[in-house]
């Protein structure tokens, strides 16, 4: 396959277990050409994410992390069938259950050869391994994508995604000039407190927690972690402050609305790792979907203007699987998928494993 722009499958399944894989569209060059076509949302059962979820934090394999990987592919298979799309290139994230890259280790469940095999499309995954072994962090990775996405703006822009972990990306007034790195907690930690204490997937538009009083001094105590201190890049495990969970205030919904804070605070304290307040914040991810998240974010980023990414015309619910439907074509065409600025790599860094169907 050698030719410039491509059909390209984008495939995600966050760390948030929202009980969908993402399974995107696009046409494009890797380059500036970028065409989203369709969206498809594929529901799974929540047996399955019980047995993903069960593995989190595991960095060996065994009995459960195999059968996890069987599921998880079974999965993404059935997602591409259903889907019925059909492109030259499927850009397969798989499914993380632990990324440590202090000890250059990341974990994506997912078989992509077998995913090759039976869809009939070609499969690149593995795209944060090449990274990490050449000193960068792995994450995040939709950067290059990001910068493609915003066009012609008032610089600087920020395109913030909010997902188990919330991670954002800087645009100068260069564009080329990118900071990536994760802020802090997204929707993870108010996704397992949730379904804990209210026996839900998820806050509906954040009421629970808008209902409620958040802990000034748990969150003070929550800012003072020194990963708030470190200069990018850096990234996180969705579990890196589970721990929080054991401080919260005893009325679940004052808990939640804590949580919400800390979400929102995280955000509001990595503007000092850039060089200029973001004019704009372009929000995409599942926690777009929060008005009380969103408020948050809203007073706490002012003069910036908060907007979800429909703003610019994309759907904020697929950015994560175009992302990867981008970086496979980047991948095809050797052309790099990290920076120095995005995951702290020594040198722009191509990567991803090709399985050809």
């Amino acid at each position: 396959m050698n030719k410039e722009i491509y059909k390209a499958i984008g495939l995600m399944s966050g760390t948030s277990l929202d009980g969908v894989i993402d399974v995107a569209l696009i046409e494009t060059d890797g380059k500036g050409h970028l065409e989203p076509l369709e969206f498809y949302a594929h529901p799974y059962a929540a047996d399955i994410r019980d047995k993903v979820r069960a593995c989190f934090g595991q960095s060996v394999p065994n009995d459960a992390t195999k059968e996890a990987e069987q599921l998880v592919t079974d999965i993404h298979i059935e997602a591409v069938k259903a889907s019925g799309f059909n492109a030259d290139i499927i850009g397969f994230h798989g499914q993380t259950i632990m990324h440590d890259p202090e000890n250059a280790f990341t974990w994506q469940l997912g078989d992509g050869a077998r995913l090759a095999l039976e869809t009939g499309i070609d499969v690149i995954n593995d795209m944060r391994q090449a990274d990490m072994a050449a000193g960068g962090q792995g994450a995040p990775l939709a950067p290059l994508y990001h910068a493609a996405m915003v066009g012609a703006q008032d610089f600087p822009v920020a395109v913030l995604n909010i997902g188990g972990v919330s991670n954002v990306t800087y645009i100068g007034e260069i564009k080329q000039d990118l900071i990536a790195f994760d802020c802090g907690p997204g929707n993870a930690l108010m996704d397992d407190y949730v379904a804990k204490h209210f026996d839900q997937e998820f806050d509906q538009d954040g009421m629970i927690a808008e209902s409620g009083k958040a802990d000034r001094d748990i969150v003070d105590l929550f800012l003072s972690r020194d990963f708030f201190k470190i200069n990018p890049p850096k990234s996180l495990d969705r579990n890196d402050f589970v721990d929080v969970l054991e401080l919260l205030p005893d009325d679940p919904k004052d808990g939640l609305a804590t949580l919400a804070v800390c979400s929102a605070v995280s955000v509001m304290v990595a503007v000092k790792h850039m060089p200029k307040p973001p004019h704009i914040w372009y929000i995409c991810g599942g926690g777009r979907k929060n008005g009380f998240l969103m408020q948050l974010l809203g007073d706490m980023l002012l003069p910036g203007i908060v907007k979800p990414i429909e703003d610019l015309g994309f759907d904020g619910d697929a950015i994560e699987a175009q992302a990867f439907a981008y970086l496979a074509v980047r991948s095809l065409r050797k052309l790099a998928l990290t920076m120095p600025g995005t995951t702290g790599v020594v040198t722009p860094q191509t990567g991803g494993v090709y399985h050809k169907a």
